[in-house]
């Protein structure tokens, strides 16, 4: 017994050591490289979402260009913290890259609402138009006040109303509603314009409050409602398309500071390029997002010209506090739809 322990022993450990001996030949004869750089990256959706899809994209462009010196590790599901918790985070270097909702780092730069003012925009044309040129880039600059680099801007399609009763077609019918926003100062103030009440709670709080009737409804994009699940709870759409919100691709300022200009280039054209790869995808998801809640039941109310034409003047107090100090930009926005 004790022979056939001990040539077993022998033989896993000549198995390890064939195994690191190869491992390590291997290596050399691929060249694999070491990086130089492993970074974080933050992402709250699922993996299969077109954003954590574009963060994918982002991190193997970068990785390639960068000869595999700058390695960037991308967390989906939250796993790094809720959007909040991210930006802060960034500030001191706890996270590297991030994707988040301009709604939340309009929460600490508030300069930044009046890119997703309440039926601004006409379509997404209009909102690419402003967003792919000076206005947008001035934007993306000021993010250094935050102590983080603006990179490039994702989709996020259009918002709107979803409830688990009735539909929406007027502001009357959303008189005491439950709504939930996001965490935001102006999605709070555009609901209590419309005469509901906002409830703002966590993202992944929502289907279980719609489930025990603690809300009545939320409001977001067709593939955020399709991917959680919330027509499942609350069948009933509404397509007013009240927000357009993008995302915003982040860098933090300490990881920006240890790279060199070839580097930061490098960053900046994947950034770009994994940006223009995820609003393809956008598009595509939005389109087959809406088509499985259909197939699932859910009823879809169509805003008309007319009748949002009533919501957009319910926005007049709000458009008062937000923009009042930056008529000019706001009216240069609107000009060019």
């Amino acid at each position: 017994m004790q022979i056939t322990i001990k040539k077993i022993f022998i033989a896993v450990i000549s198995f390890l050591f064939i195994g690191i001996v190869a491992g390590l030949i291997y290596r050399h004869v691929t060249k694999e490289p070491v990086p130089e750089y492993v970074f974080t990256y933050a992402e709250n959706q699922s993996d299969s979402f077109p954003t954590s899809l574009g963060a994918y994209y982002f991190a193997d462009l970068v990785n390639e260009r960068s000869d595999g010196r700058i390695r960037i590790m991308v967390y989906t599901n939250g796993e790094l913290g809720r959007e909040a918790d991210v930006i802060r985070q960034m500030k001191y270097g706890g996270v590297d890259f991030t994707r988040v909702s301009l709604s939340q780092v309009a929460e600490v730069y508030p300069d930044l609402n009046i890119l997703q003012m309440p039926y601004l925009y006409n379509d997404a044309d209009h909102m690419w138009r402003v967003l792919d040129g000076r206005i947008g880039d001035m934007f993306l600059e000021r993010m250094e006040d935050l102590d983080m680099v603006g990179l490039s801007w994702y989709d996020a399609g259009a918002r709107s109303f979803y409830v688990t009763g009735e539909g929406v077609s007027s502001p009357e019918d959303m008189q005491g509603l439950r709504i939930r926003v996001q965490q935001s100062e102006l999605m709070e103030d555009m609901v209590e314009c419309l005469g509901a009440e906002p409830v703002p709670i966590s993202y992944e709080e929502v289907y279980s409050a719609l489930e025990l009737g603690t809300i009545d409804g939320a409001e977001n994009n067709w593939p955020s409602y399709e991917d959680m699940g919330h027509y499942k709870v609350a069948d009933t759409y509404i397509v007013d398309e009240h927000t357009r919100v993008p995302e915003m691709q982040l860098c933090s300022e300490n990881t920006w500071n240890m790279l060199s200009e070839e580097d930061r280039e490098i960053i900046k054209q994947c950034a770009m390029e994994s940006a223009i790869y995820e609003r393809v995808l956008w598009q595509e998801r939005e389109k087959s997002s809406r088509e499985r809640c259909v197939n699932a039941g859910v009823t879809i109310i169509e805003i008309s010209a007319e009748e949002k034409n009533a919501f957009r003047e319910a926005m007049a107090p709000v458009y008062e506090k937000y923009c009042k100090d930056n008529k000019e930009l706001l009216e240069e926005i609107i000009n060019m739809g």
